[in-house]
């Protein structure tokens, strides 16, 4: 592409060069460096638009973002990036299409450097970056808020920012993971399995410095990381405990942005939540015993989308009362538990439990399958649970008979509660702090994990 006689040239081989005039109504206007996603792919471009803003040009490809606004200011053009959010965003404003449209069919632009004081060329290469930063462009989980995650490079350290937290990090990765893996959850009673994404920095063994959840696109990791040569590792189609059993080895320092708000309610709110609770609970007493349980599931449905229009589910306890009641009763519970040794970790999970005198239970989360491992001697079964701390980082491994770790489970873990859970559970326990070749060894061989 270069600027000759008043005309922006662009050479295409086996075809004669398209020819756009700089002069008249029908001339070429500005450069617009797009981002368009499509599926798991990030599909890159230049358009070329007139006066008035239709594509006169389309030229797929990847391209320098710096390339590309000083080829525009040579040639007279205006410049502008559009990272579109949706494919179907992009294909509105890209076939917005002026009369004479055309296009390169994935030609990229020549080198950048004058042939002659009246030309003017740029070359733009796929390995090169698109921009200086990379983000995710949407949500861990399918239907999730994107988060505002960011990775970028101040020389050789790479930053992560989470502008939410208001947390940065600069951080010296030895390599990328770029990750996808399966977990199984329950809806309206049924199993399903739910994909999960993100990035995760790895430091020289392999090690996880920071996981970053959130579908970054494929293409971007891959340019944003060929400037520096770090190494990314592929892992959106390895298998799923493969997966999760490298993403739960922890570095010391570890932590995961996620780049969203955490929804708290203030004092205030609680009180109001509380106090409407017990209101929900007598209106919903009077009109069960006045009109029926249809009735009041009716008024709960009504109440439910007007709450939603006002902005304020906080306030649907009014229409679920029961809940003021049983979740202290459900927590309570499940204190009175971990005391006997029969549930070990927090009720929001993963916690432990054992099912049928045979069956370790491991539950990782609200809505979400219980994971099972049979108790025994056998190879893979639960025999032990082994409570580790590593310089700052703790965690749990349930052990087989032949000292084999079946499963792990990163975080803290009371040591008390655990010592007496396995006892009552008939397993084995120990607690041990690990050296760094130990904590490599045992956290690479384990079976399965929760990240």
């Amino acid at each position: 592409m270069g600027v000759k006689d008043g005309r922006l040239v662009v050479d295409v081989p086996g075809r004669h060069p398209i020819r756009l005039p700089l002069t008249g109504g029908e001339r070429a206007a500005g450069l617009v460096l797009y981002r368009l996603p499509r599926g798991i792919a990030v599909v890159y471009g230049v358009a070329v638009l007139d006066i008035g803003g239709r594509v006169m040009l389309d030229s797929p490809g990847a391209r320098h973002r710096h390339q590309v606004e000083a080829f525009a200011a040579d040639a007279g053009l205006t410049f502008e990036y559009r990272p579109y959010a949706t494919e179907q965003e992009g294909r509105a404003h890209l076939e917005t299409r002026a009369r004479q449209w055309s296009t390169t069919a994935g030609e990229g632009l020549p080198e950048r450097g004058d042939r002659s004081r009246h030309e003017v060329v740029a070359r733009l290469r796929a390995c090169d970056e698109v921009s200086g930063e990379l983000r995710p462009y949407e949500g861990a989980l399918s239907g999730t808020p994107c988060p505002a995650t960011t990775l970028g490079w101040d020389g050789p350290a790479l930053v992560a920012t989470d502008p939410v937290a208001g947390r940065s990090l600069r951080l010296a990765p030895a390599s990328l993971y770029h990750y996808r893996y399966e977990r199984r959850v329950l809806v309206s009673g049924k199993e399903e399995s739910r994909s999960l994404t993100g990035l995760a920095v790895l430091d020289a063994d392999g090690l996880v410095l920071a996981d970053l959840p959130g579908e970054w696109p494929t293409f971007d990791v891959a340019v944003f990381a060929a400037g520096r040569k770090l190494p990314v590792h592929d892992a959106l189609v390895t298998p799923s405990r493969m997966v999760r059993t490298a993403l739960s080895r922890r570095a010391p320092g570890w932590t995961r942005l996620t780049g969203l708000e955490v929804s708290r309610m203030s004092r205030t709110k609680k009180v109001v939540a509380v106090c409407a609770g017990a209101a929900g609970l007598f209106v919903m007493a009077y009109v069960v015993a006045t009109g029926g349980w249809f009735a009041w599931r009716g008024l709960s449905a009504l109440g439910g989308m007007l709450l939603d229009l006002l902005d304020a589910k906080w306030l649907a306890i009014f229409f679920a009362p029961l809940l003021v009641v049983l979740k202290p009763a459900q927590q309570a519970w499940h204190t009175l538990r971990i005391r006997r040794g029969a549930a070990l970790g927090p009720p929001g999970g993963p916690y432990l439990s054992v099912r049928g005198g045979w069956t370790l239970r491991v539950r990782l989360g609200a809505r979400m399958v219980p994971d099972d491992v049979k108790i025994g001697l056998d190879l893979g079964c639960a025999a032990a649970l082994m409570a580790y701390r590593h310089e700052q980082l703790s965690g749990l491994f349930v052990m087989d008979g032949e000292g084999r770790p079946v499963r792990h489970l990163p975080g803290p873990w009371p040591l008390e509660d655990a010592h007496r859970f396995a006892t009552r559970s008939g397993l084995g326990f120990e607690s041990r702090t690990l050296g760094r070749e130990e904590y490599l060894d045992l956290t690479a061989r384990a079976r399965d994990a929760v990240p």
